[in-house]
């Protein structure tokens, strides 16, 4: 129950699924340019996540050990937890896409 309000670590965010009819119409070229902008978004974005739910194990860690009130603390990032799920369902959807029309792999 503790670790409830935690952040979630960016491998453990579950992809919200996404249509890859969605990019029916995209070319390879168009299908590789949608690749790279959700990559660029999700890496830092992955990133902060990581970051966040590391620094909220390490709250965990202290409070249950010296100060339960820092418990307050912890926060998880819901927002970009949606955000990074969505991504992730998106870039999914997109290396399907791409796969259906003989693309390369991004």
């Amino acid at each position: 129950m503790l670790a409830a309000g935690c952040a979630t670590a960016a491998k453990d965010v579950a992809p919200i699924d996404a249509s890859p009819a969605a990019y029916q119409g995209y070319s390879c070229e168009q299908i590789a340019a949608e690749t790279a902008r959700i990559d660029a978004r999700a890496q830092p974005l992955g990133a902060r996540l990581d970051e966040a739910a590391q620094h909220d194990r390490a709250i965990l860690v202290a409070a249950l050990l010296v100060f339960a009130p820092a418990l307050l603390a912890l926060g998880g990032t819901k927002e970009e937890e949606a955000e990074y799920a969505r991504l992730r369902g998106e870039r999914a959807a997109l290396d399907r896409s791409a796969a259906g029309q003989g693309c390369a792999s991004f």
